[in-house]
């Protein structure tokens, strides 16, 4: 576990606080602090992800699983709203006034997650993704973000990535620590590759785990609007309601292309070889095997609590 600072150490874009760089003026010391004591319901469902890991594809997928309106097109609700954030709560929800089952979304590590999760009956989802098209992602995405610094070029944000001097700090840290730490949790792990590679079937599982019963109609409902092209056009979950201080929208997108392997468009043949040479080591020890491009086949990770435990 780092080690945890007293102090909230500002840098122009982001702040450091207990080992973790946060997106600065987005949350405070204060609310990170009473994050630990966040009480849990034992309904709770949490998702957990690194940015630009299939955040908002699985906060819209949960929303077309449990609210009926959304999955028939019937209510203008907001992913925000429906799935609010823990820690960068912009919109200022009230979490502890949800109805249940509370959906509630995070970037944290696990060492910050509240401590009643540790009670194992609510549920958390870990989304992940090969970290070269997170990489990837993140970078396009921060030509776009008012609140994050615009990169320089290429190069210097992919030190940046590597040394974890980044928005929510190394992606390397935050998987690694999630898997470790597996066994303190109710958790499911889902590969963003396997979900695009067959979405159906992911959809099966993350109802199977969250003991959620839908109808085969609902079922390729779900399917259906959670495709990229069809959420990309949704005004509730392609986050264009993000305001100007936040997002500028001339630049490009916040969904943008939704695939496997867009990092080879990006990277040059020495950047992806220094890439392997920094995270190799410590990636061959996690339980996964990772999918770098659209033509290879995901390894499919468990649909049970249990198998999970890898």
């Amino acid at each position: 576990m780092p080690k945890k600072n007293s102090k909230f150490t500002p840098y122009k874009f982001l702040c450091k606080y207990k080992g973790f760089y946060f997106v600065r003026n987005q949350t405070s010391a204060e609310n990170i602090d009473s994050i630990e004591s966040f009480e849990i319901q034992d309904d709770d469902i949490f998702l957990i992800t690194y940015p630009k890991s299939g955040t908002v594809w699985t906060q819209n997928i949960l929303s077309l699983i449990f609210y009926e309106g959304h999955r028939d097109g019937t209510e203008n609700i907001t992913l925000i709203d429906r799935i609010p954030w823990l820690e960068y709560n912009v919109f200022q929800v009230d979490l502890t006034s949800r109805p249940s089952p509370r959906v509630i979304c995070s970037h944290l590590p696990y060492y910050l997650v509240p401590k009643g999760l540790q009670n194992k009956r609510a549920k958390i989802i870990y989304v992940f993704r090969n970290p070269k098209d997170v990489l990837a992602s993140m970078y396009h995405f921060h030509k776009i973000s008012v609140t994050l610094e615009t990169p320089k070029d290429f190069d210097t944000f992919l030190e940046k990535f590597l040394a974890g001097k980044v928005g929510n700090s190394l992606w390397l840290d935050h998987i690694e620590g999630w898997c470790t730490h597996k066994d303190d949790f109710n958790i499911l792990f889902l590969s963003y590759e396997e979900m695009k590679k067959d979405l159906r079937s992911s959809v099966l599982k993350i109802c199977n785990f969250l003991g959620k019963e839908l109808s085969e109609k609902e079922v390729d409902d779900v399917v259906d609007k959670a495709t990229f092209d069809n959420m990309k056009m949704d005004a509730r979950a392609n986050y264009r309601f993000m305001p100007s201080d936040q997002i500028d929208f001339s630049k490009g997108d916040f969904l943008r292309k939704g695939t496997i392997g867009d990092w080879k468009n990006l990277m040059t043949v020495a950047q992806s070889e220094r890439f392997d040479r920094v995270f190799r080591e410590r990636m061959e020890k996690l339980p996964f095997r990772f999918c770098w491009d659209i033509q290879e086949d995901p390894q499919p990770i468990s649909s049970s609590a249990e198998e999970n435990n890898v």
